[in-house]
């Protein structure tokens, strides 16, 4: 299966515009299955709108080495190409190690890695620069280099020229500065792909490929991946094909359609909630028929357990507290038992009250007995490694994952915690993971890999 691993010198050299532009290239041409390494759901929005095929995330930390190969094998079936974005810097993993870098992908899935160079305000240094990366690890295969911030045409040439003198590895595109193509940002990152995205913006990734990268090379380089053992079926496919499914992330279309399974998991789909992993969301298809639902916009559909995943509330949170009918139904329904998973800004809905920059309080879902303030500051940032006691919701034992927020949540003194923190900040005193009835809301952002068999049964335990 050719593959590509797109990763930077550091972050905001433009990697993600490079693996964008690529990947709206290929799909010009061909089936492109896309990925990102590290804990990432919002580049992951946008690759998916461009490949119309869902993008999946790989890193080794939350998923380990055998997560990462197996998701990987499994996601690129029935495609023609894989690109995989990095993160940060191509070497920058958990501390001074490589764990949960793009090197660390790269190696545990035998990728040939493109390295993107910001050239800006040097010519030879470039070489050196280049030449670094390539001896750093002998073990990883940098195999092309892209040029970005290319001042001219004859500054391109300084660069490709030291480069080619002094060291094997070719330059396979210029991009000058010029180019930049931006999407906007705020607190959390650049916003969701169906947040306005733009058709224009992909025929401009389309072009900006086509007139500053050398695809035929590319393409060459990406037949280069190395055999890691696991088998990738041409053709078939693994059911993440098409726009719409990689839109839905259920195979039912609309989250409806005939009963496949004895239970059925509402998840909350919206704006105010965005955050998901596709491998999580098809580990509880599995098991159960998923309903999709809008808490800005639905009355609570009938269910057996709910997921409620990270995103915006706090940008939404005037509009849902006015949705009082909903947050009730939630209440009674936590109340009766009924299984709910939050996550981050699911488990911030969860809460009796959000309190905004303006110091604005506004009733939420009132399950958790808590309330969350919002803050200038980031809060917590990172990966996550966790101590499981007994709930309704997550299987005892440990779980990795990640937390990225900028707000604090005060419990009440009696407040039941599940996660222990061996490694993260939780929500108070090192614990995370508020339980409250079935009903589970932590900081912690769980894994693409997440053993949903703990939370499934629930749900069937609550029916029986």
């Amino acid at each position: 299966m050719p593959a590509i691993l797109i990763a930077g010198t550091h972050s905001g050299v433009g990697k993600t515009t490079v693996a964008m532009a690529l990947m709206a290239a290929f799909a010009r041409r061909c089936v492109v299955a896309p990925f990102k390494v590290g804990p990432d759901y919002i580049d992951p929005s946008h690759h998916t709108a461009i490949c119309g095929r869902a993008s999946r995330n790989l890193d080794t930390f939350m998923m380990g080495e055998e997560g990462v190969r197996e998701t990987f094998a499994k996601a690129a079936s029935g495609a023609d190409i894989c690109v995989i974005e990095g993160a940060m810097g191509l070497y920058d993993g958990m501390g001074s190690g490589d764990t949960a870098s793009a090197a660390h992908v790269a190696r545990v899935l035998g990728l040939p890695v493109i390295l993107v160079v910001d050239v800006k305000g040097v010519s030879r240094s470039a070489a050196a620069i280049v030449k670094g990366y390539c001896d750093f690890d002998k073990r990883i295969n940098v195999a092309g280099v892209i040029l970005n911030k290319v001042g001219s045409p004859r500054h391109g040439d300084m660069v490709r020229t030291a480069i080619r003198q002094e060291l094997s590895v070719p330059v396979v595109g210029e991009i000058p500065k010029s180019s930049r193509i931006e999407l906007p940002s705020r607190h959390l990152g650049l916003y969701m792909a169906h947040e306005g995205y733009r058709t224009d913006y992909v025929s401009e990734l389309e072009s900006l490929a086509e007139d500053h990268l050398d695809m035929t090379a590319i393409l060459d380089i990406a037949q280069k991946t190395r055999d890691t053992g696991y088998a990738v079926a041409k053709g078939g496919g693994d059911g993440s094909g098409g726009v719409g499914d990689a839109d839905d992330g259920d195979n039912n279309g609309d989250g409806g359609g005939s009963a496949r399974h004895d239970i059925t998991i509402g998840v909350a789909r919206d704006p105010a909630f965005c955050f998901y992993y596709r491998d999580l969301i098809d580990s509880l298809k599995r098991d159960a028929n998923l309903v999709f639902w809008s808490p800005l916009a639905d009355d609570l559909p009938e269910a057996d357990g709910f997921y409620f995943g990270g995103g915006y509330p706090e940008l939404y949170a005037k509009e849902l507290s006015a949705r009082s009918k909903t947050g009730k139904e939630i209440r009674d329904a936590a109340a009766d038992g009924v299984p709910i998973y939050g996550e981050c800004g699911g488990m911030i809905y969860l809460c009796e009250s959000l309190i905004d920059l303006d110091g604005n309080a506004y009733p939420m879902a009132g399950v958790l007995p808590a309330e969350t303030a919002m803050t200038n500051r980031l809060q917590a940032l990172g990966y996550t490694d966790a101590t499981v006691s007994g709930n309704p919701v997550v299987s005892r034992g440990r779980i990795r994952g990640h937390e990225f927020h900028y707000s604090e949540t005060d419990c009440a003194p009696d407040v039941r915690f599940a996660y222990r923190m061996n490694r993260g900040k939780g929500i108070r005193d090192g614990m995370d993971g508020m339980v409250e009835y079935a009903t589970l809301g932590s900081y912690m952002h769980a894994p693409p890999n997440f053993d949903v068999s703990r939370f499934i049964e629930s749900c069937r335990r609550h029916v029986r």
